[in-house]
Protein backbone atom coordinates (compact mmCIF):
# COMPACT_ATOMS: atom_id res chain seq x y z
CA UNK A 1 0.00 0.00 0.00
CA UNK A 2 3.28 2.13 -0.09
CA UNK A 3 2.06 4.02 -3.36
CA UNK A 4 -1.29 5.41 -4.65
CA UNK A 5 -1.57 2.89 -7.48
CA UNK A 6 -1.19 0.23 -4.05
CA UNK A 7 -4.05 2.51 -2.30
CA UNK A 8 -5.90 2.51 -5.26
CA UNK A 9 -5.73 -1.41 -6.43
CA UNK A 10 -4.49 -3.60 -3.39
CA UNK A 11 -7.37 -3.60 -1.36
CA UNK A 12 -9.42 -4.81 -4.12
CA UNK A 13 -6.99 -7.71 -4.97
CA UNK A 14 -7.21 -8.46 -1.15
CA UNK A 15 -11.21 -8.92 -1.21
CA UNK A 16 -10.47 -11.10 -4.40
CA UNK A 17 -7.68 -13.89 -3.25
CA UNK A 18 -6.21 -15.82 -5.87
CA UNK A 19 -7.92 -13.69 -8.58
CA UNK A 20 -6.83 -10.92 -10.61
CA UNK A 21 -8.74 -7.91 -11.91
CA UNK A 22 -9.15 -7.74 -15.63
CA UNK A 23 -10.02 -4.72 -17.81
CA UNK A 24 -10.25 -5.08 -21.50
CA UNK A 25 -8.04 -2.74 -23.90
CA UNK A 26 -9.73 -2.61 -27.25
CA UNK A 27 -9.70 1.05 -28.75
CA UNK A 28 -6.53 1.68 -29.96
CA UNK A 29 -6.70 5.35 -27.58
CA UNK A 30 -7.48 3.54 -24.69
CA UNK A 31 -4.29 1.13 -24.85
CA UNK A 32 -2.18 4.18 -25.28
CA UNK A 33 -3.82 6.15 -22.17
CA UNK A 34 -3.27 3.10 -19.71
CA UNK A 35 0.07 2.96 -20.66
CA UNK A 36 0.82 7.17 -20.33
CA UNK A 37 -1.48 6.89 -16.93
CA UNK A 38 0.34 4.07 -15.20
CA UNK A 39 3.64 5.62 -16.03
CA UNK A 40 3.11 8.90 -14.53
CA UNK A 41 1.26 7.56 -11.24
CA UNK A 42 4.34 5.57 -11.04
CA UNK A 43 6.63 5.79 -7.54
CA UNK A 44 8.63 2.60 -7.35
CA UNK A 45 8.98 0.88 -10.35
CA UNK A 46 8.25 0.50 -14.00
CA UNK A 47 9.24 -2.72 -16.56
CA UNK A 48 8.46 -2.79 -20.06
CA UNK A 49 9.27 -5.02 -22.43
CA UNK A 50 8.68 -4.82 -26.33
CA UNK A 51 9.19 -6.33 -29.27
CA UNK A 52 8.63 -2.89 -31.76
CA UNK A 53 9.21 0.49 -29.99
CA UNK A 54 9.18 2.77 -33.03
CA UNK A 55 10.48 6.19 -33.13
CA UNK A 56 7.27 8.43 -33.57
CA UNK A 57 4.71 10.56 -31.86
CA UNK A 58 2.97 7.81 -29.20
CA UNK A 59 6.57 5.88 -28.83
CA UNK A 60 8.98 9.19 -28.06
CA UNK A 61 5.74 10.49 -26.02
CA UNK A 62 6.17 6.95 -23.71
CA UNK A 63 9.86 7.25 -23.98
CA UNK A 64 9.03 11.03 -22.61
CA UNK A 65 6.77 9.72 -19.88
CA UNK A 66 9.02 6.99 -18.60
CA UNK A 67 11.99 9.82 -18.37
CA UNK A 68 10.33 11.85 -16.52
CA UNK A 69 9.42 8.77 -14.26
CA UNK A 70 12.94 8.36 -13.94
CA UNK A 71 13.59 11.89 -12.80
CA UNK A 72 11.58 11.74 -10.10
CA UNK A 73 13.27 8.45 -8.74
CA UNK A 74 11.13 5.59 -10.25
CA UNK A 75 13.65 2.93 -11.10
CA UNK A 76 12.88 2.30 -14.57
CA UNK A 77 13.92 -1.27 -16.96
CA UNK A 78 13.25 -1.02 -20.48
CA UNK A 79 14.02 -4.81 -22.30
CA UNK A 80 13.69 -4.54 -26.28
CA UNK A 81 14.31 -6.19 -28.81
CA UNK A 82 17.06 -5.78 -31.50
CA UNK A 83 14.82 -6.04 -34.52
CA UNK A 84 12.18 -3.77 -33.91
CA UNK A 85 14.33 -0.76 -32.29
CA UNK A 86 16.44 -0.12 -35.34
CA UNK A 87 15.81 4.16 -34.97
CA UNK A 88 15.84 4.27 -31.54
CA UNK A 89 19.72 3.60 -30.60
CA UNK A 90 20.31 6.86 -29.92
CA UNK A 91 17.57 8.05 -27.37
CA UNK A 92 18.20 4.73 -25.62
CA UNK A 93 21.98 5.55 -25.00
CA UNK A 94 20.90 8.53 -23.76
CA UNK A 95 18.26 7.02 -21.70
CA UNK A 96 20.58 4.72 -19.75
CA UNK A 97 22.62 7.25 -18.64
CA UNK A 98 20.02 8.76 -16.51
CA UNK A 99 20.75 7.05 -12.66
CA UNK A 100 17.47 5.54 -12.55
CA UNK A 101 16.95 4.22 -15.98
CA UNK A 102 18.29 1.14 -17.30
CA UNK A 103 18.25 -0.46 -20.93
CA UNK A 104 18.67 -3.58 -22.06
CA UNK A 105 18.74 -5.37 -25.54
CA UNK A 106 17.64 -8.98 -26.23
CA UNK A 107 19.25 -11.29 -28.82
CA UNK A 108 21.19 -7.56 -30.52
CA UNK A 109 22.55 -8.01 -33.97
CA UNK A 110 26.64 -8.88 -34.38
CA UNK A 111 26.57 -5.27 -36.77
CA UNK A 112 24.46 -2.29 -35.63
CA UNK A 113 24.18 -0.59 -39.36
CA UNK A 114 23.03 -2.32 -41.32
CA UNK A 115 21.78 -4.84 -39.33
CA UNK A 116 20.57 -6.98 -41.98
CA UNK A 117 24.07 -7.99 -42.78
CA UNK A 118 24.18 -10.29 -39.14
CA UNK A 119 21.74 -12.45 -40.65
CA UNK A 120 23.89 -14.42 -42.97
CA UNK A 121 26.95 -14.38 -40.14
CA UNK A 122 24.34 -15.66 -37.26
CA UNK A 123 21.13 -16.86 -39.08
CA UNK A 124 20.22 -19.35 -36.55
CA UNK A 125 19.97 -17.31 -33.18
CA UNK A 126 19.15 -13.73 -35.16
CA UNK A 127 15.76 -15.47 -36.36
CA UNK A 128 14.92 -16.28 -32.99
CA UNK A 129 12.97 -13.09 -31.50
CA UNK A 130 11.45 -11.36 -28.12
CA UNK A 131 8.03 -10.96 -29.31
CA UNK A 132 6.48 -10.53 -25.47
CA UNK A 133 4.98 -7.13 -24.00
CA UNK A 134 4.39 -6.28 -21.33
CA UNK A 135 4.21 -2.92 -18.84
CA UNK A 136 4.46 -3.63 -15.33
CA UNK A 137 4.14 -0.84 -12.55
CA UNK A 138 5.06 -0.77 -9.06
CA UNK A 139 4.42 -4.52 -8.78
CA UNK A 140 0.72 -3.87 -9.04
CA UNK A 141 -0.09 -3.26 -12.39
CA UNK A 142 0.16 -4.69 -15.55
CA UNK A 143 -0.66 -4.15 -19.52
CA UNK A 144 -0.48 -7.40 -21.93
CA UNK A 145 -1.00 -8.51 -24.61
CA UNK A 146 -0.61 -7.68 -28.50
CA UNK A 147 0.14 -4.53 -28.59
CA UNK A 148 3.77 -3.04 -29.51
CA UNK A 149 4.30 0.78 -29.23
CA UNK A 150 3.95 3.41 -31.89
CA UNK A 151 1.08 5.45 -33.80
CA UNK A 152 0.19 2.37 -35.72
CA UNK A 153 -0.96 0.50 -32.34
CA UNK A 154 -3.03 3.33 -30.66
CA UNK A 155 -5.15 4.77 -33.36
CA UNK A 156 -2.83 7.71 -34.06
CA UNK A 157 -1.83 6.98 -37.53
CA UNK A 158 -3.16 8.54 -40.28
CA UNK A 159 -2.89 6.24 -43.26
CA UNK A 160 -3.23 2.74 -41.34
CA UNK A 161 -4.05 1.42 -37.97
CA UNK A 162 -3.67 -1.49 -36.45
CA UNK A 163 -6.96 -3.76 -34.76
CA UNK A 164 -5.84 -5.06 -31.46
CA UNK A 165 -6.16 -6.06 -28.22
CA UNK A 166 -4.70 -6.31 -24.79
CA UNK A 167 -5.49 -6.64 -21.03
CA UNK A 168 -4.60 -4.29 -17.82
CA UNK A 169 -4.77 -6.98 -15.44
CA UNK A 170 -4.16 -6.24 -11.20
CA UNK A 171 -4.22 -8.68 -8.40
CA UNK A 172 -2.56 -12.10 -8.57
CA UNK A 173 -1.11 -12.37 -12.00
CA UNK A 174 1.10 -8.99 -11.82
CA UNK A 175 3.26 -11.34 -9.58
CA UNK A 176 3.91 -13.79 -12.05
CA UNK A 177 4.37 -11.13 -14.71
CA UNK A 178 7.12 -9.25 -12.63
CA UNK A 179 9.27 -12.86 -12.20
CA UNK A 180 8.92 -13.73 -15.53
CA UNK A 181 9.96 -9.99 -16.67
CA UNK A 182 12.86 -10.98 -14.08
CA UNK A 183 14.05 -14.00 -16.09
CA UNK A 184 13.66 -12.34 -19.73
CA UNK A 185 15.94 -9.27 -17.83
CA UNK A 186 18.92 -11.80 -16.49
CA UNK A 187 18.66 -14.21 -19.32
CA UNK A 188 21.83 -14.74 -20.92
CA UNK A 189 20.36 -12.98 -24.39
CA UNK A 190 19.45 -9.61 -23.05
CA UNK A 191 22.46 -7.61 -22.59
CA UNK A 192 22.72 -4.00 -21.48
CA UNK A 193 22.47 -1.28 -24.11
CA UNK A 194 26.14 0.02 -23.40
CA UNK A 195 27.54 -2.67 -24.27
CA UNK A 196 26.47 -2.21 -28.20
CA UNK A 197 26.71 1.93 -28.58
CA UNK A 198 29.40 2.89 -28.45
CA UNK A 199 28.93 7.12 -29.36
CA UNK A 200 28.40 9.27 -26.63
CA UNK A 201 24.67 10.08 -25.52
CA UNK A 202 22.82 13.36 -25.73
CA UNK A 203 20.62 14.36 -23.35
CA UNK A 204 20.02 17.61 -25.19
CA UNK A 205 18.80 15.57 -28.12
CA UNK A 206 16.88 13.25 -26.64
CA UNK A 207 15.26 16.09 -25.54
CA UNK A 208 14.88 17.97 -29.05
CA UNK A 209 13.46 14.64 -29.95
CA UNK A 210 10.70 14.92 -27.53
CA UNK A 211 9.88 18.28 -28.35
CA UNK A 212 9.30 17.27 -32.10
CA UNK A 213 6.88 14.91 -31.33
CA UNK A 214 4.60 17.62 -28.93
CA UNK A 215 5.47 20.17 -31.81
CA UNK A 216 3.04 17.51 -34.46
CA UNK A 217 0.16 19.38 -35.14
CA UNK A 218 -2.22 16.32 -34.48
CA UNK A 219 -0.55 15.79 -30.78
CA UNK A 220 -3.08 18.47 -29.31
CA UNK A 221 -6.16 16.67 -30.81
CA UNK A 222 -5.20 13.13 -29.88
CA UNK A 223 -4.14 14.13 -26.09
CA UNK A 224 -7.50 15.82 -25.80
CA UNK A 225 -9.11 12.42 -27.38
CA UNK A 226 -6.83 10.15 -24.86
CA UNK A 227 -8.29 12.35 -22.09
CA UNK A 228 -11.73 11.99 -22.94
CA UNK A 229 -11.28 8.18 -23.11
CA UNK A 230 -13.28 5.63 -21.46
CA UNK A 231 -10.63 4.53 -19.32
CA UNK A 232 -9.57 7.97 -18.01
CA UNK A 233 -12.77 9.05 -17.11
CA UNK A 234 -13.29 5.86 -15.12
CA UNK A 235 -9.99 6.52 -13.79
CA UNK A 236 -10.70 10.33 -12.63
CA UNK A 237 -13.93 9.30 -11.03
CA UNK A 238 -12.70 6.03 -9.06
CA UNK A 239 -14.98 3.83 -11.07
CA UNK A 240 -12.84 1.69 -12.88
CA UNK A 241 -14.53 -1.79 -13.57
CA UNK A 242 -12.67 -4.75 -13.33
CA UNK A 243 -13.78 -8.25 -13.70
CA UNK A 244 -12.20 -10.92 -11.19
CA UNK A 245 -11.32 -13.91 -12.55
CA UNK A 246 -8.83 -16.89 -12.39
CA UNK A 247 -6.13 -15.91 -14.64
CA UNK A 248 -2.88 -17.67 -15.83
CA UNK A 249 0.44 -16.46 -17.00
CA UNK A 250 1.84 -18.47 -20.18
CA UNK A 251 5.09 -17.76 -20.87
CA UNK A 252 8.19 -18.98 -23.11
CA UNK A 253 11.50 -19.69 -21.19
CA UNK A 254 13.61 -17.46 -22.25
CA UNK A 255 16.46 -19.48 -23.36
CA UNK A 256 13.91 -20.60 -26.62
CA UNK A 257 15.79 -17.57 -28.17
CA UNK A 258 19.15 -19.58 -27.84
CA UNK A 259 17.20 -22.71 -28.74
CA UNK A 260 17.96 -24.18 -25.67
CA UNK A 261 14.26 -24.38 -23.90
CA UNK A 262 13.71 -27.13 -22.29
CA UNK A 263 11.09 -29.98 -22.83
CA UNK A 264 7.81 -28.78 -21.59
CA UNK A 265 8.47 -25.02 -21.26
CA UNK A 266 6.91 -23.89 -24.78
CA UNK A 267 3.80 -21.57 -24.44
CA UNK A 268 2.02 -23.64 -27.21
CA UNK A 269 2.78 -26.72 -25.02
CA UNK A 270 0.19 -25.27 -22.35
CA UNK A 271 -2.03 -23.70 -24.50
CA UNK A 272 -2.82 -26.86 -26.65
CA UNK A 273 -4.58 -28.43 -23.69
CA UNK A 274 -6.33 -25.52 -22.75
CA UNK A 275 -8.10 -24.79 -26.35
CA UNK A 276 -8.68 -28.40 -26.48
CA UNK A 277 -11.01 -27.86 -23.19
CA UNK A 278 -13.59 -26.52 -26.16
CA UNK A 279 -16.70 -28.23 -26.03
CA UNK A 280 -19.09 -25.65 -28.16
CA UNK A 281 -16.62 -22.94 -30.12
CA UNK A 282 -13.41 -22.15 -30.71
CA UNK A 283 -12.94 -18.55 -31.99
CA UNK A 284 -9.12 -17.54 -33.16
CA UNK A 285 -8.53 -13.94 -33.79
CA UNK A 286 -4.75 -13.70 -35.46
CA UNK A 287 -3.19 -11.45 -37.24
CA UNK A 288 -0.93 -13.95 -38.65
CA UNK A 289 -2.50 -17.55 -39.25
CA UNK A 290 -0.44 -20.25 -40.39
CA UNK A 291 -1.93 -23.19 -38.72
CA UNK A 292 0.25 -25.61 -40.32
CA UNK A 293 -1.02 -29.16 -40.94
CA UNK A 294 -0.85 -29.97 -37.19
CA UNK A 295 -3.00 -26.88 -36.26
CA UNK A 296 -5.46 -27.49 -39.63
CA UNK A 297 -5.85 -31.26 -38.41
CA UNK A 298 -6.89 -29.74 -34.90
CA UNK A 299 -9.74 -27.62 -36.06
CA UNK A 300 -11.07 -29.77 -38.92
CA UNK A 301 -11.26 -32.23 -36.43
CA UNK A 302 -13.14 -29.75 -33.49
CA UNK A 303 -15.46 -28.63 -36.40
CA UNK A 304 -16.46 -32.11 -37.69
CA UNK A 305 -17.40 -32.67 -34.04
CA UNK A 306 -19.81 -30.50 -34.04
CA UNK A 307 -18.20 -27.06 -32.28
CA UNK A 308 -18.75 -24.09 -33.85
CA UNK A 309 -14.91 -23.09 -34.84
CA UNK A 310 -14.09 -19.80 -36.60
CA UNK A 311 -10.61 -17.74 -37.77
CA UNK A 312 -10.29 -14.35 -38.00
CA UNK A 313 -7.09 -13.10 -40.22
CA UNK A 314 -5.97 -10.49 -42.22
CA UNK A 315 -7.22 -10.01 -45.98
CA UNK A 316 -4.55 -9.79 -49.04
CA UNK A 317 -4.78 -6.08 -48.95
CA UNK A 318 -5.06 -5.96 -45.34
CA UNK A 319 -1.98 -7.62 -44.06
CA UNK A 320 1.49 -6.40 -43.77
CA UNK A 321 3.22 -9.24 -44.34
CA UNK A 322 2.59 -10.67 -47.89
CA UNK A 323 4.51 -13.77 -47.01
CA UNK A 324 2.92 -15.01 -44.08
CA UNK A 325 -0.30 -14.63 -46.48
CA UNK A 326 0.78 -17.01 -48.88
CA UNK A 327 2.05 -19.66 -46.58
CA UNK A 328 -1.91 -19.35 -45.00
CA UNK A 329 -3.64 -19.44 -48.56
CA UNK A 330 -2.90 -23.20 -48.57
CA UNK A 331 -4.78 -24.48 -45.68
CA UNK A 332 -8.33 -22.03 -46.27
CA UNK A 333 -9.57 -25.19 -48.60
CA UNK A 334 -9.17 -27.92 -46.39
CA UNK A 335 -10.03 -26.01 -43.32
CA UNK A 336 -13.45 -24.98 -45.30
CA UNK A 337 -13.66 -27.94 -46.30
CA UNK A 338 -13.96 -29.71 -42.22
CA UNK A 339 -16.55 -26.79 -41.83
CA UNK A 340 -14.36 -24.11 -40.22
CA UNK A 341 -15.64 -20.48 -41.00
CA UNK A 342 -13.17 -18.14 -41.94
CA UNK A 343 -13.53 -14.53 -42.31
CA UNK A 344 -10.39 -12.19 -43.75
CA UNK A 345 -10.58 -8.52 -42.32
CA UNK A 346 -10.98 -5.93 -45.49
CA UNK A 347 -8.33 -2.90 -45.43
CA UNK A 348 -11.17 -0.42 -45.40
CA UNK A 349 -14.00 -0.96 -42.81
CA UNK A 350 -17.20 0.47 -44.64
CA UNK A 351 -18.69 1.88 -41.53
CA UNK A 352 -17.50 4.37 -38.76
CA UNK A 353 -19.61 1.50 -36.57
CA UNK A 354 -17.49 -1.13 -37.88
CA UNK A 355 -14.24 0.85 -37.13
CA UNK A 356 -15.28 1.62 -33.33
CA UNK A 357 -15.80 -2.40 -33.46
CA UNK A 358 -12.43 -2.46 -34.14
CA UNK A 359 -10.99 0.06 -31.98
CA UNK A 360 -10.02 2.29 -34.71
CA UNK A 361 -9.85 5.76 -35.18
CA UNK A 362 -9.40 8.25 -37.92
CA UNK A 363 -7.54 6.75 -40.20
CA UNK A 364 -8.07 5.15 -43.86
CA UNK A 365 -6.74 1.52 -43.35
CA UNK A 366 -7.10 -1.14 -41.49
CA UNK A 367 -4.70 -4.41 -40.71
CA UNK A 368 -5.02 -6.89 -38.05
CA UNK A 369 -2.53 -7.48 -35.34
CA UNK A 370 -4.67 -9.13 -32.33
CA UNK A 371 -3.97 -12.47 -31.22
CA UNK A 372 -7.26 -13.81 -28.86
CA UNK A 373 -8.41 -17.08 -29.04
CA UNK A 374 -11.93 -17.90 -27.10
CA UNK A 375 -13.45 -20.89 -25.96
CA UNK A 376 -17.54 -21.67 -25.28
CA UNK A 377 -18.26 -17.96 -24.38
CA UNK A 378 -15.81 -19.14 -21.30
CA UNK A 379 -12.33 -18.66 -21.41
CA UNK A 380 -9.55 -16.62 -23.56
CA UNK A 381 -5.92 -16.56 -24.55
CA UNK A 382 -4.64 -13.04 -25.09
CA UNK A 383 -0.92 -12.24 -25.68
CA UNK A 384 1.89 -11.88 -28.37
CA UNK A 385 1.26 -15.66 -29.49
CA UNK A 386 0.52 -15.95 -33.52
CA UNK A 387 -1.88 -18.91 -34.68
CA UNK A 388 1.51 -19.54 -36.52
CA UNK A 389 5.11 -21.97 -36.70
CA UNK A 390 7.52 -18.64 -35.78
CA UNK A 391 5.05 -18.15 -32.23
CA UNK A 392 5.21 -21.94 -31.64
CA UNK A 393 8.96 -22.85 -32.47
CA UNK A 394 11.05 -19.62 -32.73
CA UNK A 395 9.99 -16.58 -31.15
CA UNK A 396 9.91 -16.03 -27.33
CA UNK A 397 5.85 -15.47 -26.51
CA UNK A 398 3.59 -14.76 -23.20
CA UNK A 399 -0.03 -13.67 -23.19
CA UNK A 400 -2.71 -14.35 -20.43
CA UNK A 401 -5.24 -17.61 -20.35
CA UNK A 402 -8.27 -15.53 -19.11
CA UNK A 403 -11.38 -17.45 -17.35
CA UNK A 404 -13.92 -15.10 -18.01
CA UNK A 405 -17.25 -15.47 -19.58
CA UNK A 406 -17.66 -11.75 -20.05
CA UNK A 407 -14.79 -11.24 -21.90
CA UNK A 408 -15.05 -14.38 -23.78
CA UNK A 409 -18.29 -13.35 -24.83
CA UNK A 410 -17.39 -10.19 -25.90
CA UNK A 411 -15.08 -11.69 -27.71
CA UNK A 412 -17.16 -13.87 -29.70
CA UNK A 413 -19.84 -10.99 -29.85
CA UNK A 414 -17.00 -8.83 -31.80
CA UNK A 415 -16.19 -11.21 -34.47
CA UNK A 416 -20.20 -11.48 -34.89
CA UNK A 417 -20.32 -7.54 -35.77
CA UNK A 418 -17.03 -8.06 -37.71
CA UNK A 419 -18.35 -10.80 -39.56
CA UNK A 420 -20.36 -8.01 -41.51
CA UNK A 421 -19.47 -5.52 -43.31
CA UNK A 422 -15.84 -4.99 -42.00
CA UNK A 423 -14.57 -8.57 -43.13
CA UNK A 424 -15.14 -11.06 -46.18
CA UNK A 425 -16.39 -14.41 -45.43
CA UNK A 426 -14.30 -16.98 -47.33
CA UNK A 427 -16.50 -19.86 -48.72
CA UNK A 428 -16.33 -22.60 -52.00
CA UNK A 429 -18.06 -22.51 -54.73
CA UNK A 430 -19.87 -25.78 -55.51
CA UNK A 431 -16.61 -26.88 -57.97
CA UNK A 432 -14.28 -26.39 -54.50
CA UNK A 433 -13.00 -22.90 -55.32
CA UNK A 434 -12.69 -20.04 -53.11
CA UNK A 435 -14.96 -17.19 -53.11
CA UNK A 436 -15.59 -13.96 -51.24
CA UNK A 437 -18.40 -12.53 -49.99
CA UNK A 438 -19.10 -9.54 -47.72
CA UNK A 439 -22.69 -7.60 -46.79
CA UNK A 440 -22.71 -5.13 -49.85
CA UNK A 441 -21.93 -8.15 -52.64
Amino acid sequence: LGTALGQALLPQAAAHPGLSGIRPLWPGIEAYAARMVLAHAAEQSIDARYYIWQRDSTGLSLLQELKAASDRGVRVRLLVDDNGTPDLDAELAALNTLPSFEVRVFNPFSLRRPRALSYPLDFPRINRRMHNKSFTVDGVATIVGGRNIGDIYFARDTEVQYSDFDVLATGAVVAGVADDFDAYWNAASAYPHDLLVTPPSDLAALDAAFAQAQADPDTEAYALAVSDSRLVRELLAKTLDLDWVPVTLLSDDPRKALGEAPAGTLLATALGPLLGQARQSVDVISAYFVPGREGTERLAFAARQGLRVRILTNSLDATDVLPVHAAYGKYRQPLLSAGVEIYELRRTPRTEAEREALGLLGSSGASLHAKVFAIDRRAIFVGSFNFDPRSIWLNCEMGFWIESPSLAAAITDALDRGAGGATWEVGLDPDGALTWTGKDT
